[in-house]
Parts: C-alpha cells; structure tokens; sequence
C-alpha cells in the first residue's frame, strides 16, 4: 500500500484501542514523536501510557508491559521486530511508526507499521515526528497545532542538514506550523544558537562550514561584526533575530567573500531556519534546533518526561528544570569535547578513534565527538566509544562526520551495523550520524574492521545520492 493508506490504517488502529502504551527513543525526535502521538491519542479519549527507552534492546523489552494495550513505537520498533516476536507480542497489538531501517522478525511475523524508508524520495527526509504528527492530523484535522513539534523532531534528527533545510514532506509539515502561526521559516546563516547566543559566538562556534579567520576566534568574529556596522563595539552582544534584513545581508555578503577568498564553497553557509513566534524571544524555545537540544539534554540526562512536558507547554517548573538540564548538559559535553582533544585519538587510517572509559555517560558521547570533530581531522570520521554504567558487559559506540565527508560514499550507519552484527552486538543511525552497542572485549578488533569497511567506502567512492 501506499503513505496515504498506511496513515489512515494507522489512525484506525489507533481509533479502535482501549488504552495505548507509547514506547519512544530519548532524543528529541523521539520525545517529539511520543508527544505528538500523546496528545492525539488523548484527544480520542484513550488513555496513553508512555515508556522512553535508551534503545529498543533485550534489557530494555523489560519496561514493556505485558498486557492487551496497543503497543505504539514512535522513532524506534521497526529495526527491531525481533525482540517484539522474542517477546511474544501479538502483531494485532503493535503499531510501528518510525524512520530507521526496517528488520522484518525473523519468524515471520509481520508488524504493520508507517516508515518514511518505504515511500520513496519525498519522504525520505522525514524523522519520525514527522510521521507521528501525519497520523495524528490523520486522526483529527485539528491537529495541526503539533506540526511545531514535528519541525523540532526533524531538525533535530538532522533531517534539515544535507539540503540546508527541510525538504519533502517534512517540508509540507513545516508549511502547516506557518499556516497556524506557530512557525516561521526564513532564510539565514547556517549556525547554531541563533535566538540566544551572541552572533559572535555564534560565528566563532560554526564548524559546517568553517568560516576562514572566524571559525574558533570570538574575538575576530566580534571585531569582523563591529566594522561593518552590525555591533557598536566588539563589546556589544546581539542575537540574529536582532538584526534587520539589510543587516543580515550586508553580514551575508561580507562572510560569503570572506569564504571565497580562501578558496572555499560557501554553499553551506546558508540554510532555511525555523522560528517559532509563539515562544517567548532569547529563549531554547525560539528556534527548532535549540528547542530540540533542550529536549535532547532531558532525554540524555534521563529526564525525558520533563522534555514531554515541554512539549504540551509547560512554562513553569518542568521548563524550569528543563533549562537547568540543557546548562549542565553544555557544560558536561564542553568537558567531554576538551577531554578528546587533550587526550588525543588514534588515527587508524581512514578514521579517528578514543576510548573514553566510564568517565562520561554514554548517552553523551555522541555529541561531544560531534563537536571535538571540528578541530580534529575533518576529513576522516571519529569513533568514539565508552562504557555503558547499568550494562557493564557493553561497550556503546558513537560515530560523525561531515556531509563533504558523505559525497565521498561514506555511510557510517552501514560500517557500524555491518562490523557490530560481526561480534555480536547492534548498530543503528544515519549515514553521518551513528551508533553501536557491542560486547566488552572485543574494541579492538571492532574499530579496526570498521577502519577496513570505511576504507572500502572512500575506495568505492560516491553512490548515487
């Protein structure tokens, strides 16, 4: 069948249970999908249990309650429909709605779920929340008042990253935020922190792309800033949305010539940004990416509810704690990004690797590898892997890189799923963004078979994309 069908299969699935439970992923896609689908059930009138899990493993299969409850996996399930038929759950009490790569159950049991894998290249670019908010406008056309929350799960699952802004369907979703006055798309620098960071700050810290003499040099940024007009001083501190649109074109200009002079692409100096004018100015909340890293920091910090809270807008004291977490979670990944660099990574050839031992948590390392990558050798992937402190058997994984890094045939989710399934263990992800869980014992081997199977990508070069 085609999306269309699917969706509404899925809505009358969901129009036809007694009581649901929500089985979701910890970032923010999966905090955004499970809100969405929350508050569309519970419009229903069904009551809704939810259940946020790390990962979708045999340890974690445990918080699944074994009951008659309609079982609604939101941004994870359909790469791991063997440990729903290991468990026994009838395929009539599942509900799949996810955008990861599908593994069918090997016994043949066949879960009826709504993937953007399975629709061609018009949903290909759609995270999860993406799928969850068209289910629930499928559910009740009044809905669209959670296609804002569908913007965050897809910018924050990178879903905006390869085309410099949200494309496809996820693009129509976005369209709907506009059209109820809770998004507003426009054009600007692709940089992060744009609601609340000093536009220096902003600058300095942008790594995709490297800005020549402002990359990694606030105080250049800051004196760049002040001669062409747009600070009174160095010392003066403004966001983006401070400035006017003459303002933003004359920067625009300035850093577009300032790229080209040093003999690089300023391709991806732009990108389509997503505000949100119903939340408050110069908060987390502004914008898609900073809503979206707030909600990660609940989620990697173990707090995921109090993300879900933020999500049914809360402004009061989960947002509150909220704001808390998002500061430690800067800080702590600032430490961890610093501990990378000081201590050095192993060049294996075709990528870069550090072991971190239990001195962070591992629903952290990802993203500290991310940001240590800036300043390492951009031009290889790095690997990073740590203990996992309630699974002492297991070594967690972590893999980035850069999209110019990607249009020379590298997919990082297929290394680490093929060399995982090698040893034992499980990977997952996205071709510039992944992860694995594998066996304590067996690193060495493992990072040196991924080295081999990414060496075989840049040899085999690009694929048609």
């Amino acid at each position: 069948m085609g999306f269309v069908e699917d969706v509404s299969r899925a809505a009358k699935i969901i129009q036809e249970a007694d009581a649901a439970t929500l089985i979701s992923h910890i970032d923010a896609d999966g905090i955004t999908s499970e809100a969405i689908i929350s508050r569309a059930v519970t419009r229903q009138g069904i009551p809704v249990n939810p259940v946020f899990v790390r990962q979708l493993e045999p340890m974690t299969m445990k918080h699944i309650p074994d009951d008659d409850t309609l079982k609604i996996f939101t941004d994870l399930g359909g790469g791991q429909q063997n440990l729903l038929e290991e468990a026994g759950i009838p395929a009539d009490n599942v509900l799949i709605l996810d955008h990861h790569i599908s593994q069918p159950a090997p016994g043949g049991t066949e879960y009826f779920q709504v993937n953007s894998q399975f629709y061609g290249e018009d949903y290909a670019k759609c995270s999860a929340a993406g799928i969850a908010y068209l289910v629930a406008r499928k559910l009740d056309p009044a809905n669209t008042d959670l296609a804002k929350l569908s913007v965050v799960g897809n910018v924050g699952d990178m879903m905006a990253r390869e085309h410099h802004g949200l494309v496809g369907v996820a693009r129509w979703i976005a369209e709907d935020g506009v059209d109820c006055g809770q998004v507003r798309i426009s054009r600007g620098i692709n940089c992060y922190g744009l609601s609340t960071r000093p536009l220096h700050i902003c600058l300095s810290n942008s790594d995709d792309p490297l800005i020549p003499g402002i990359s990694g040099k606030p105080a250049e940024a800051a004196s760049l800033l002040s001669r062409i007009g747009i600070y009174q001083s160095p010392s003066e501190q403004r966001v983006w949305e401070e400035l006017s649109p003459e303002e933003e074109r004359t920067l625009a200009s300035v850093l577009t010539e300032q790229i080209i002079a040093n003999g690089e692409s300023p391709d991806r100096l732009f990108a389509e940004l997503y505000f949100f004018p119903d939340e408050m100015e110069k908060t987390p909340l502004r914008n898609a990416s900073e809503y979206a890293t707030m909600l990660n920091a609940c989620g990697r910090w173990t707090k995921p509810k109090i993300g879900e809270a933020v999500c049914f807008g809360d402004r009061g004291q989960k947002y509150r704690e909220a704001e808390h977490m998002l500061r430690h979670h800067r800080s702590i990944i600032r430490e961890l990004c610093e501990y990378i660099l000081e201590t050095g990574v192993e060049d294996l050839g075709s990528i870069q690797s550090i072991h971190t031992g239990d001195k962070y948590p591992d629903t952290i390392v990802g993203i500290g590898a991310g940001m240590a990558l800036s300043k390492l050798d951009t031009n290889k992937p790095i690997l990073v892997m740590c203990s996992v402190s309630d699974e002492p058997d297991l070594i967690k994984v972590s893999m980035r890189t850069y999209e110019k890094v990607l249009r020379r045939g590298i997919d990082l989710q297929q290394a680490l799923v093929t060399a995982a399934a090698e040893v034992g263990g499980a990977g997952g992800g996205h071709n510039i963004a992944a992860g694995a869980y594998i066996p304590k014992g067996c690193e060495h081997d493992f990072i040196r078979r991924v080295n081999e199977l990414v060496e075989g990508q840049f040899t085999a070069g690009p694929k048609d994309r």
